[in-house]
């Protein structure tokens, strides 16, 4: 009775414990603010910005865990080291290790770009650098500039930038730079705590790491002249108002900032060595060869031992570096290893060109046959009136990925339809000399009219015995007034231009050579959005010509159109355009106005 009357009295108080913890939300306790503060720099043994250090170890204390992002990438000394230094942690402690012999009175930096971190939220200390002098003065002068590929003008991805005290142009190649740096995303460079004197500045896109130009295809880029780095001339950077903030449409601002005092200019030297670049053999009836450089008078030639020279024939480029052999005979295609017997220029390790020739093995794994009997594969066939449209003037063109054989004309016909009326059409369809993947059609055909044409089944086919299924095209020849039309008045400049224009992402559309000043007119164009762009071309031989280091050549300058031009319908885009200033790039805002026909643009 007594245990019945105490639970009496405690249930009411359990049930309400209860219904208040089932009422709570569950969850876990907030962790404060998001830590946003980069790591502080507690101690460093020596001190940044020690004089007269000759140790082999820097130990830098931070207040708390810190963690190294891609050091190997972002690490760098100026002056560089022979061997690398070696960066461990301990603890909150960063600790660097080399064993080079320090040179005498030089100020060394060693910067780590962002690469220090902190642990929990991976802050960043920006553009960290720990300095110190092995004499009795910190050197404090600078270099800027800016880096750019020559060809278009925009910043590289990544590149090294060289300082040397030697003045003859071997340095370069033999030696490692008394200073290094590396672009930032836009292309701008700072090389700091430079000794005052006379250098000669090179920019690297450094291919093997060893901080000089000692691969001839790596990317290079180098002033004229010799720059004098003095007190008068070090750069001090500008302070930034970061009290105002003025929003700017993107695509009206400057494509490359200019920021720094020297400008360089990276090319691609072009090859000097002749040797055999590649040979593949991709699908069993096709055999590939291709040369570093056109052959010029030594030749480039290919046989097949035992092999009839029926079963296969050979097609070349324009410039005679490229053969493409496509093997007719099957007894021949269906070999897993063919031996082929080439003939091509070779250029040795003292400099001689003569004529090599060499047995290339092609190998093809061919895959087993199963028992099902294979389906034919039909012959594809592509063509430009495939999407329902030819341009004024232009012809129709049919493509595939094999040679063709001699179409069967009596299974293709070309109509002019009027309302439900078709009008049957001649016609003439001719395989290209040098290209046997290509067939052109001629036949009479008018602006606003619309066609028909139709081929059978089998009346393309190739020299595999593949033949093609039935297909047809309905399409129109587009009038004039469906196309826009641009016209630049260029001035200001004596000599051979190449007038280039390009799509929104710079790619090649068409190109005009002109050697005076004046209008410039790309008619018939799609809308869309374009870019112009202007090659000086200066030694005349009608294309851009890359820098060459020996020669102390610098690559052919360039220029761009400063907006992007949209093309409309029925529209002309008119502007006039000073090309006077070379290698510049920038976007600004048009102020043409434009009429339903016409629109006129001033700069």
């Amino acid at each position: 009775m007594m245990n019945r009357s105490i639970f009496k009295h405690i249930y009411p108080v359990i049930y309400i414990y209860i219904l208040i913890a089932g009422c709570a939300k569950i969850g876990s306790p907030s962790g404060g603010p998001r830590d946003k503060e980069a790591p502080v720099i507690v101690k460093s043994v020596p001190a940044n910005s020690s004089k007269n250090f000759k140790g082999k170890k820097i130990v830098i204390t931070f207040n708390e865990f810190v963690v190294l992002d891609k050091i190997n990438e972002k690490f760098m000394v100026s002056p560089p080291m022979k061997v690398k230094p070696e960066i461990s942690m301990k603890g909150k402690n960063v600790i660097i290790e080399y064993e080079d012999n320090l040179r005498d009175s030089t100020t060394y930096t060693f910067n780590f770009q962002d690469a220090i971190r902190d642990l929990n939220e991976s802050n960043p200390i920006n553009n960290y650098q720990f300095v110190f002098s092995t004499g009795t003065v910190i050197d404090s002068l600078s270099v800027t500039g800016n880096v750019y590929q020559a060809t278009d003008l925009n910043p590289p991805a990544e590149a090294l930038v060289a300082l040397y005290i030697e003045q003859d142009d071997s340095a370069f190649v033999k030696n490692i730079p008394a200073y290094l740096s590396r672009v930032d995303k836009n292309g701008y460079f700072r090389i700091d705590n430079v000794r005052g004197g006379k250098y000669r500045l090179y920019a690297l896109i450094d291919a093997d790491n060893s901080k000089n130009y000692n691969l001839y295809d790596e990317e290079i880029a180098f002033l004229d002249s010799a720059i004098l780095i003095t007190a008068e001339k070090n750069y001090l950077p500008v302070p930034v108002d970061t009290t105002k903030t003025v929003k700017k449409d993107p695509k009206f601002q400057d494509t490359v900032i200019l920021q720094g005092e020297h400008r360089l200019f990276l090319f691609q030297p072009s090859k000097k060595l002749h040797y055999l670049t590649s040979s593949s053999r991709s699908v069993q009836y096709r055999l590939n060869y291709t040369l570093s450089l056109p052959p010029d008078t030594l030749g480039f030639d290919l046989s097949i031992p035992d092999a009839g020279i029926s079963s296969f024939f050979m097609e070349r480029n324009n410039e005679n570096d490229s053969i493409q052999v496509w093997l007719t005979d099957s007894a021949l295609y269906n070999k897993q290893i063919i031996s082929s017997l080439v003939s091509y220029p070779f250029t040795d390790t003292a400099g001689n060109t003569a004529l090599r020739q060499d047995t290339v093995l092609m190998r093809f794994l061919i895959p087993r046959s199963t028992r099902a009997k294979p389906k034919p594969v039909p012959f594809k066939v592509s063509s430009n009136i495939s999407a329902g449209a030819l341009k004024p003037g232009s012809r129709i063109v049919f493509n595939s990925q094999t040679p063709f054989r001699n179409p069967d004309t009596s299974r293709i016909r070309l109509y002019e339809l009027d309302g439900t009326n078709r009008k049957e059409l001649p016609f003439s369809l001719n395989r290209d000399s040098a290209n046997s993947c290509l067939i052109r059609m001629s036949a009479s055909l008018s602006q606003g009219k619309n066609y028909l044409f139709i081929a059978d089944s089998a009346s393309f086919g190739n020299i595999y015995g593949e033949q093609s299924d039935s297909t047809g095209y309905k399409f129109v020849v587009k009038s004039d007034e469906f196309y826009g039309k641009l016209v630049l008045n260029i001035r200001n400049y004596e000599g051979n231009r190449i007038v280039q224009l390009l799509t929104e992402a710079e790619k090649p559309v068409m190109e005009i050579l002109t050697d005076k000043d004046g209008k410039v007119e790309f008619p018939l164009l799609d809308k869309g959005s374009y870019r112009v762009r202007v090659v000086y071309d200066l030694n005349g031989d009608g294309k851009w010509t890359t820098g060459d280091y020996f020669s102390r050549r610098q690559p052919e300058p360039v220029s761009y159109l400063p907006l992007e031009v949209d093309i409309k319908e029925n529209w002309v885009r008119d502007y006039d355009w000073d090309i006077s200033e070379m290698n510049d790039k920038k976007l600004k805002s048009s102020s043409a106005k434009s009429t339903s026909t016409r629109s006129q643009g001033r700069m």
